[in-house]
């Protein structure tokens, strides 16, 4: 919209000036639809007489297919009329085409409404990635939406698996403390395997858990979002009314912001259905209309099969995890929580580890390889090049030069696993970075380097006993001392033995 006046002083320019409507919006310098639309509105748009077109003998073949076909492309339709004779190039006739395609008519929609604790509507939101340990993630966020009350319930989860999906709905129940008797999905493939008009085959896992619940399971039609609109603007009012412009550490952090941010912004915003209360307390009429909620949640864990191959270590979510080395060369049952992967052959739990969601990492068990050390004495330097390979990239290449200047490789990878517990690993990998760029692969040249970072740090020097664990010990600070003071006692000594 454009001001009254505005509006006047187009009229104005048309009808006393004779301007045409591109130079009005030029010299107005506003958008020229708007001068079009002021004009057309006022009568005062004259339709320009088209010029002769090659396609003008083809047009009521044009308008004819159009009205058999609507959605007939362009391309195919240059094909139809240059098998009928027509000259002219593809470039321009679909701007012909789009000038005779019939609109589709308007369609009216009505209004849903629904009554107390009779629906919820779910859907997921895809919020871009974020940066772990080791890689990049993608970011979603789960939502459902009680579609009397507007209550709104979302999680943010590092994936849209079978697994977060389950948990997303646990999580839900329990927030909302109890169960919409109807749930509202679109076709996505946690809820419909499959579709074929009124035909439709539920996840079989997911009827598990309407089961469970007590629930009833229902898809929207076909290309029909509009039928879960709650869900759908949820999903907007999230990301602009939350997610823009927040920072935060991880997805923890960003749940904990998330959890505050809906009980003090999205409770306390006036319910759409009456504006006179707000979601929070239409909520309070609606919540003891909903499905109690059975004893047990639905069991949420994610439970895959995994092959073991020769190195004791299952693969689950981009990552490594130790088992004993007993168990290699086996299928074995990994089940996963957010916090949590076991690793399961049958009854038995063979490790547990906290689970890690940055990217190919390597979560070891201390005892599960030392046992391996023990039975195979030949896997301990084998197991040092692998945890100098984790700490730094360019571990592999310091000892290929070693290995071409005939050095001794299990001298050297011993002597860095030292350097690694005295030094730390971020100094080590600084130290092997540097002694590749100056072609330097000897041990000398990176405690050089290592000792050097530790003078310009002014950090104690490493001990190479172990430190007790009596705080008056390991609190200890060990300080550096100048050695220039001994240069000072020597050249004192030279000169009383100088004769006169």
């Amino acid at each position: 919209m454009i001001p009254r006046d505005k509006e006047v002083e187009i009229i104005r320019l048309a009808k006393a000036e004779k301007w045409p409507a591109g130079t009005i919006a030029n010299q107005l310098a506003i958008h020229h639809s708007v001068v079009l639309r002021v004009l057309s509105q006022q009568g005062l748009l004259h339709t320009a007489t088209q010029r002769p077109c090659l396609a003008d003998p083809y047009v009521q073949f044009i308008k004819d297919t159009l009205e058999k076909y609507p959605k007939l492309h362009a391309s195919r339709l240059y094909q139809m009329v240059k098998e009928r004779g027509y000259p002219g190039a593809g470039d321009h006739f679909r701007t012909i085409v789009a000038r005779y395609r019939p609109s589709p008519p308007p369609e009216a929609f009505l209004r849903l409404r629904t009554l107390p604790g009779e629906q919820a509507q779910v859907d997921w939101g895809h919020f871009g990635h974020v940066q772990v340990d080791g890689g990049i993630r993608k970011l979603y966020a789960f939502l459902m939406v009680l579609s009397f009350s507007r209550k709104l319930f979302a999680r943010f989860y590092l994936s849209s698996a079978m697994a977060a999906f389950l948990r997303g709905h646990v999580e839900a129940f329990q927030f909302f403390g109890g169960v919409a008797r109807t749930n509202l999905y679109d076709n996505l493939k946690s809820a419909v395997l499959e579709r074929a008009g009124d035909a439709i085959r539920f996840h079989p896992t997911h009827l598990e858990l309407a089961a469970h619940y007590g629930f009833e399971p229902k898809p929207c039609n076909v290309a029909r979002g509009n039928e879960k609109g709650r869900v759908e603007k949820a999903v907007g009012y999230l990301r602009t009314s939350f997610f823009a412009a927040r920072s935060f550490r991880d997805v923890q952090d960003l749940n904990l912001q998330l959890g505050h941010w809906l009980a003090d912004v999205s409770d306390q915003r006036k319910c759409p259905e009456d504006k006179r209360r707000t979601v929070a307390e239409v909520f309070a009429e609606e919540q003891p209309r909903l499905l109690a909620l059975p004893d047990n949640p639905f069991p949420d864990d994610e439970r895959i099969d995994v092959h073991v191959g020769k190195t004791p270590y299952v693969r689950f979510d981009r990552n490594d995890y130790s088992i004993p080395h007993t168990h290699v060369r086996k299928t074995l049952l990994v089940s996963a929580s957010l916090d949590t992967v076991r690793v399961l052959d049958g009854a038995e739990c063979l490790a547990t580890h906290a689970r890690c969601w940055g990217v190919s990492k390597q979560i070891e068990e201390p005892s599960h390889v030392q046992k391996l050390l023990e039975y195979k004495q030949r896997a301990r330097e084998h197991h040092g090049v692998d945890q100098l390979h984790q700490v730094s990239p360019f571990c592999k290449p310091f000892l290929c030069k070693v290995a071409e200047r005939g050095g001794n490789l299990g001298f050297t990878v011993a002597k860095l696993l030292r350097h690694l517990d005295a030094f730390g690993a971020e100094a080590l990998d600084s130290a092997l970075r540097e002694a590749v760029a100056l072609d330097t692969p000897h041990l000398g040249a990176v405690r050089h380097l290592l000792d050097r970072r530790r003078h310009e740090l002014a950090e104690p020097p490493p001990l190479s006993v172990p430190i007790s664990d009596d705080p008056r010990v390991s609190n200890q600070r060990v300080h550096t001392h100048d050695l220039s003071t001994y240069d000072h006692l020597t050249r004192s000594c030279n000169d009383d033995h100088d004769p006169a």
